[in-house]
């Protein structure tokens, strides 16, 4: 039984105290170096290299003393030590819980502690790199609970993910909560009974090769993103960014859009010949031509993207098919050769994080960030391993249970001889997984499990038993049949050829698997393998060279070049991996951040790039070429990896990046060397001269009949045509591959007249729609029309248009900016507005973004109290994913979600929030239960004020107290330099609060620290 205590789980089970119990061996262990340096004292970190880690775990040795026979399986307080058990995220912690004693206290840290600042560099470039980190506001609170755990356990493991992150989140905790007892690393990549059995005695330390990986490219990445991203704020747009892998992803797409627009589609036809089946057993089947007279005839793939036949294949047009069809009505066919060939279909390997995300794109048409967190909750409550890995091996359990499914649901023909095994490029050892695949040592069918999940997530872990499966299935096999058929087409005047008898040759070819093996479990892109082995299957009678056929049906068939399908999701990941871009940890956060960013839109699945998208790329192509380089970048990932193995130095490798080659202190970060560029920060530097951001904001469409050239801009308020001094908005929904330069003639010649909607009631003044440069507004009355001052206006909702909009919707936007309420403890007015990032809510000189546009007219004071208690987020910042969709509310008929908020999880409609109750399980709460909830909390009514200002005191003094406390010290050196500074501090503000060494009172700031190795 797990029961939540003040929002940590404790565990109430026996069976497994005993199991878990902690023997002497284990008590009198040396702490590890990271927590022997925080009682010690701080040793000056200069980027060591640590010994060489110890892959072998350390056995947790048991106490004989754990269960005697006259303890009848109880365990005293003092036999068993009680353990603190630090995991990311509550939903991990749950599941954990449920197979630790009591003796374990499981809490969870809700990821990252701390951070890079968000503003500044946060690097110091001048001191060997070296990153200062700062507490997240959010986490100050998390901090606090989890030293106030560690205070009364007698160990602590650290349970984080066991890739660079979530080794880096166990440094973290480990820097802020200077442990004073035995830390144990506990990794595992699935979370079941015998996983956290054997990750509990099985434990290690830290590894500092996979911090130092994680901490360097977090370095690189802020070296790069943050100085490169105030570039493109001067010179393009604000609320931009730049980024080591999602620059050149986005340069991907604008590459494949510019290849659209340069296409030039070519015409072209073929004849089709259909033959009826002969009888119930001999199936009807279709041929191609693909001869005319010994000349092969022209396919699709002979022609260039600009339209032009390449080679000597013979190009027919319409009239010529359509006289050649009729000419061969009636004709005999013969078959003139049948070629029979074997084949084998060998199965995929199982899964890892880019096929998971391409196979779910494709078949679930799931974004790569709904797959991934998908398949966080899978494997946070025990359903699959762990998502993250560029590995495609199983364990040798896995393989076993695997066979067993085998054998038991397809028959032992279906299993083959020996295990297979995949090799996988692993890019980086040192962080290699197993593949992804169902959990546990006896994989659950899907079926077993309907009752357990449902949707999307069924349908994910469904996806990966199948694959799984399959990957230890025997291989399809079957027989394919190409036949060649000719035939004369008689003599004809005007028809192809000069007037006489054309030969024509044909082609079918049929495919039929004698063994389905490994596709009856699973069709890559198919939803149904039963169903696809029917459609991968195309039969031919059986046919003899020298056969006649007659009663061909004859069809002429146009067709046109396609110019190069535009990238999904699952398409951009594998080309990025392809190019050797980024690393499968990456890929989903990417996908997310290029359309958050403004950079690209979905059309269906595909990604189009806006405008915005092209003059980002133009501009880091002419003057940092080298961050979008797909070479470069690959390389780049490669130095990272062997930086993380320590086969480069990373500081060498560092200042080469940021100061250049040639720069004073540069030293070759390995035998390879670069050929000469100037560093980043050069670039930077000498980017607002020699940047024109006119040009780099012009894209070309092409010139008019008079010549005047077309040219379209992003726009601070949205792309627009121009052409001389005419100017056009550009629709939302236009590619720019279908803004030619007779679209653009169109916009621009398009009437821009005024549209009355009706009349303000309450005024007797006209409600107007106008189109604008920055978009279309409306408007209330004319300039003369009683008003003293302009016209009053309001900018048009993302979500409507001008054709749409109507007077009600008009008044609505008009009704802006509406006062909320005012805030009981400062006294200040709180009102929604909508502005130009967007609606949000102002109160003073503070403001906070609101989720929809909607809210505007809905949110309440209760709700606005909650979100400027919430901390503010950066602009481009999104708000929190929801935890799950449930359905609509039955009273508002509004959509309801769960989502994680800073006091817990809560349901909400967009309008009303309700906190769930301890009862409540945010994996498995219904549409009922929720709609309970927000019923219940709109009878309530919003929070009191008097009741709202004495927490808000209560929760300030008690923060204050905290803050008071007096921290560890550090080095001596460190306390010498920083003795005049509190002396000083001390004098000025009269304070008894004792700063950290080095840091004034209250600094949450921290330069990163590692021990020696």
């Amino acid at each position: 039984m797990v029961v939540p205590e003040n929002g940590t789980w404790r565990t109430r089970s026996a069976a497994a105290r005993g199991r878990c119990g902690a023997g002497p061996e284990s008590a009198v262990r040396t702490r590890s170096p990271l927590a022997r340096r925080s009682l010690e004292g701080t040793v000056p970190w200069s980027h060591p290299v640590p010994a060489p880690h110890d892959p072998r775990p350390r056995r947790r040795a048991r106490s004989p003393s754990v269960l005697t026979p006259a303890s009848s399986g109880s365990i005293t307080s003092r036999a068993v030590p009680r353990s603190l058990v630090i995991v990311e995220s509550p939903a991990k912690a749950r599941t954990i819980a449920g197979f630790l004693g009591g003796d374990y206290v499981v809490e969870s840290s809700i990821g990252h502690v701390r951070d890079l600042p968000p503003k500044g560099l946060g690097v110091d470039v001048d001191n060997g790199f070296k990153p200062t980190y700062e507490v997240h506001p959010s986490k100050k609170d998390v901090l606090r609970r989890l030293k106030s755990l560690l205070k009364d356990a007698d160990e602590l493991y650290l349970a984080t993910d066991e890739d660079r992150e979530g080794e880096a989140i166990s440094w973290h905790l480990l820097e802020e909560l200077k442990p004073r007892v035995p830390v144990k690393r506990m990794v595992f990549h699935e979370i079941t009974r015998p996983a956290i059995e054997r990750a509990i005695d099985e434990w290690r330390d830290i590894d500092y090769g996979l911090v130092d990986a994680q901490e360097t490219r977090r370095i690189v990445d802020r070296l790069f993103g943050f100085p490169v991203s105030s570039v493109l704020w001067r010179k393009v747009n604000q609320g931009l960014s730049a980024g080591r892998v999602q620059s050149p992803a986005v340069r991907l797409v604008v590459e494949r859009e510019r290849e659209r627009i340069a296409f030039r589609s070519a015409g072209y036809w073929d004849l089709a010949a259909t033959f009826p089946g002969q009888s119930a057993t001999v199936t009807a089947f279709t041929a191609t031509l693909v001869g005319v007279d010994g000349a092969r005839v022209a396919t699709g793939r002979d022609f260039d993207d600009r339209g032009q036949l390449r080679g000597d294949a013979r190009v027919l047009d319409e009239p010529e098919a359509r006289g050649l069809a009729g000419r061969l009505e009636g004709a005999t066919f013969t078959v003139r050769s049948v070629e029979e060939k074997p084949f084998t279909s060998r199965p995929k390997p199982p899964f890892m994080t880019s096929t998971l995300q391409q196979e779910g794109g494709r078949k679930l048409r799931l974004s790569s960030a709904q797959v991934m967190r998908l398949a966080q909750g899978l494997y946070e409550r025990g359903y699959i391993t762990y998502m993250r890995t560029d590995s495609t091996a199983l364990s040798e359990t896995a393989v076993s249970a695997a066979r067993t499914q085998v054998r038991e649901l397809y028959g032992p023909e279906y299993l083959p001889q020996a295990p297979r095994t995949y090799a996988g490029k692993v890019k980086n050892a040192q962080e290699a997984h197993e593949a992804i695949r169902p959990a546990g040592e006896a994989f659950r069918t899907p079926a077993s499990l309907r009752g357990e999940l449902r949707g999307d997530e069924q349908r994910l872990y469904e996806l990966i038993w199948m694959r799984t499966i399959a990957s230890q299935m025997t291989d399809a096999r079957g027989r394919s049949v190409t036949v060649r058929l000719g035939a004369v087409a008689p003599a004809s005047a005007g028809g192809v050829g000069d007037g006489s008898a054309t030969d024509t040759e044909w082609t079918a070819s049929g495919r039929t698997i004698t063994f389905p093996g490994y596709l009856r479990a699973y069709v890559e892109g198919s939803d149904d393998p039963e169903a696809d082995l029917d459609d991968r299957e195309s039969l031919l009678p059986p046919l003899r060279e020298g056969d006649a056929l007659t009663g061909a049906d004859i069809e002429a068939r146009g067709h046109t070049t396609s110019p190069p399908a535009r990238y999904t999701e699952a398409s951009l990941v594998k080309r990025m991996e392809e190019l050797g871009i980024g690393r499968p940890s990456t890929y989903a956060s990417i996908m997310q951040t290029i359309q958050d960013r403004g950079y690209v839109w979905k059309k269906g699945q595909a990604l189009v790039p806006t405008w915005t998208a092209f003059a980002v790329v133009q501009l880091l192509e002419s003057h940092f070429h080298d961050l979008v380089d797909y070479s470069y970048t690959a390389r780049m990932e490669d130095d990272l990896d062997s930086i993380a193995s320590r086969v480069l130095q990373r500081d060498p490798w560092l200042h080469r990046f940021w100061f250049g080659e040639d720069a004073p202190g540069d030293a070759s970060a390995g035998d390879r060397r670069e050929e000469h560029r100037p560093g980043l920060k050069e670039l930077v530097d000498t980017a607002p001269e020699a940047v024109d951001a006119a040009a780099i904001n012009t894209i070309p469409i092409g010139r008019d009949s008079d010549g005047v050239e077309i040219v379209v801009k992003p726009g601070r308020y949205g792309p627009y045509i121009k052409r001389g001094d005419d100017t056009a908005s550009v629709p939302d929904d236009l590619a720019p591959d279908e803004l030619t330069v007779e679209r653009a003639l169109e916009l621009l010649s398009a009437p821009r007249e005024d549209r009355v909607l009706g009349t303000d009631p309450s005024t007797g003044l006209p409600v107007l729609v106008k189109p604008g440069r920055f978009g279309p507004y409306v408007q209330l009355g004319q300039p003369g029309e009683g008003a003293k001052d302009k016209p009053r206006t309001a900018s048009l909702f993302a979500s409507m248009s001008v054709e749409t909009v109507d007077l009600d919707e008009a008044l609505r936007l008009l009704s802006l900016p509406r006062v909320v309420g005012v805030d009981p403890e400062s006294g200040e007015e709180i009102t929604a507005q909508n502005g130009r990032y967007g609606p949000y809510l102002k109160k003073g000189t503070d403001s906070r973004s609101l989720d929809g546009e909607e809210q505007l007219f809905t949110v309440t004071l209760d709700d606005a109290l909650r979100i400027f208690a919430e901390p503010k987020r950066r602009r481009g910042q999104r708000a929190a994913e929801p935890l799950k969709a449930l359905g609509d509310d039955p009273v508002s008929g509004k959509p309801v979600v769960v989502k994680e908020g800073r006091f817990g999880p809560y349901v909400t409609d967009g309008a009303t929030n309700a906190s769930l109750r301890k009862s409540d399980d945010p994996e498995t709460i219904t549409i009922e239960r929720a709609a309970e909830l927000l019923a219940d909390r709109r009878e309530r009514g919003p929070v009191k004020k008097a009741g709202s200002r004495r927490g808000t005191a209560k929760k300030a003094a008690g923060a204050k107290k905290v803050a008071a406390k007096k921290l560890p010290a550090r080095n001596a050196a460190g306390t010498r330099k920083a003795a005049g500074t509190r002396k000083a501090a001390a004098t000025k503000k009269g304070s008894t609060r004792k700063p950290a060494a080095g840091k004034p009172a209250g600094a949450t700031k921290a330069v990163a620290r590692k021990p020696p190795g």
